[in-house]
């Protein structure tokens, strides 16, 4: 089944994105869990999100992904960010649990001068206090860019939060396609290459959503730019040989390319007409 969506606006509730989402031709689809660039939250509504799960399992949906504000960063310097951070994320899986199978997309954060293994080590300090055995929401990790100080940038990265968390059966990877090839890795004529790469250090059975999208700048510039589908530098071609990919069917693919529903709608059915 090919699982393909992408980034809609939460303001008209729950059941209004899983319809949404069903007009443009998806049958997955990514949201904030709040103000992404603020800690503003709307408040929950329990029945609203039971119709959501309902129409889901009505319209064979697969696996949704809430994405954490970007200004979640638990692997800051400054602790009234860290403890901003951290109660976001609980907050955010407490929610999260009236959901069967959600996926929890969050960037690691930005170590901001103090070095990697610090910024590391304040990640894990969030994921194990609020991370639990039982959880049914799986945590994901999204594969960075690699611009600034951010955390998250190689594989490597992401092996060591997952290798220090105490509940990594509930913890997985998001892999954006802007940002591995922004990063370094080639997404291109290396994509065999580098999903083995990923399944060497990290796991694919790690791997539970990929965010798919162009990128406007050359592999390895570090910059996260995203471009629509097709008109930067990974192109169509290739976006076509990632969702046919034998490594990565079945996962969940959420577009978060600069566009409104109308052009997410194109994208939705142009993707489905390149599935084979």
């Amino acid at each position: 089944m090919f699982y393909i969506g992408c980034h809609l606006s939460s303001s008209g509730g729950y059941l209004q994105m899983g319809k949404t989402a069903t007009e443009l031709g998806a049958n997955t689809f990514q949201f904030f869990t709040r103000n992404p660039r603020g800690g503003s939250v709307k408040k929950f509504d329990p029945c609203d999100c039971a119709a959501l799960v309902s129409y889901m399992k009505e319209n064979g949906f697969g696996r949704i992904v809430a994405h954490a504000p970007y200004t979640l960063n638990p692997a800051s310097a400054e602790p009234r960010t860290r403890e901003f951070a951290n109660s976001v994320f609980a907050d955010d899986i407490a929610i999260l649990e009236h959901i069967p199978g959600a996926l929890y997309n969050f960037h690691p954060g930005s170590h901001v001068g103090q070095g990697t293994d610090i910024g590391t080590g304040f990640i894990l300090d969030m994921l194990n206090a609020h991370m639990s055995r039982d959880m049914g929401t799986t945590v994901l990790l999204e594969t960075m860019a690699g611009k600034g100080s951010e955390i998250g940038s190689t594989f490597e990265e992401l092996r060591a939060i997952i290798d220090g968390c105490e509940y990594k059966e509930h913890l997985g990877v998001c892999l954006d396609t802007c940002h591995i090839s922004d990063a370094g890795y080639d997404v291109k004529d290396g994509l065999d290459e580098t999903l083995e790469e990923f399944d060497r250090v990290i796991g694919l059975d790690r791997l539970f959503a990929v965010h798919l999208n162009d990128s406007k700048n050359p592999t390895g510039a570090h910059k996260d730019r995203h471009e629509k589908i097709g008109q930067g530098f990974i192109g169509l071609e290739y976006i076509e040989k990632i969702i046919n990919h034998p490594a990565l069917q079945g996962l969940p693919f959420e577009l978060e390319t600069p566009n409104d529903n109308e052009g997410y709608a194109a994208e939705i059915k142009l993707l489905k007409e390149l599935k084979k």
